[in-house]
């Protein structure tokens, strides 16, 4: 395309380049920009709890851009009490065009899924049960659905969820009519009893990717 800057690939990227889908750039060009993501959530997406950064590789691409442009348009991240999305609402006005949110979206859902230590204690047994509310939208085996816009879980890291969840419990998310979406996680949310409840559904859902 006339006029399209391009940018060096590194030999890392090369391999992310061989899955179809974006544009080879537009990975190249996302890569780039991931840079400055990578300074909470970590040169190869695995997230940092000090940073309040969940892990982001391998996620869906359909599901980062739509997490950026809310986060972008100020639909996520600007509820007082949720300090994670209070600093991710500023970064992510470092991409100024919807072609950037693209781009970076494209990258990160091409980076290899992360190996994460297990940090929450529940009774996955217990969160079995749980779960089977959960997996009408995010599927048996936690790999997510587009077509109802819930996001792979397997992969994400445990205390990012359990945190996520008592969030939407406490309605810090879940509360801006203009993410659908979140409202009904609000909603769902409200289905488990107590911190304990969460701990285990969470265990559950690290189990799914073993």
């Amino acid at each position: 395309m006339a006029g399209r800057k391009t940018f060096p690939i590194s030999a890392a990227l090369a391999a992310l380049l061989l899955a179809p889908g974006a544009d080879a750039q537009d990975v190249a060009r996302g890569e780039v920009l991931y840079a400055v993501c990578a300074q909470c959530h970590g040169d190869a997406g695995e997230g940092s709890p000090l940073a309040l950064a969940p892990s982001i590789a391998a996620l869906g691409e359909w599901y980062l851009e739509a997490q950026l442009q809310n986060f972008r348009k100020g639909v996520r991240g600007t509820h007082p009490d949720d300090v994670g999305g209070l600093r991710m609402h500023p970064m992510s006005l470092f991409l100024r065009t919807d072609e950037d949110v693209k781009a970076l979206a494209a990258f990160v859902s091409r980076m290899p899924p992360p190996v994460l230590e297990p940090t929450v204690e529940g009774d996955a047994a217990k969160g079995a049960s749980y779960y089977v509310t959960c997996q009408a939208c995010h599927g048996a085996d936690g790999a997510g659905n587009q077509l109802v816009k819930a996001p792979r879980l397997v992969g994400t890291s445990d205390w990012y969820l359990v945190e996520a969840l008592k969030k939407y419990k406490a309605g810090v998310r879940g509360g801006n009519s203009g993410n659908p979406n979140s409202v009904m996680m609000a909603g769902m949310a409200a289905s488990l009893p107590d911190d304990q409840a969460i701990n285990d559904v969470v265990a559950h859902i690290l189990t799914l990717g073993e």
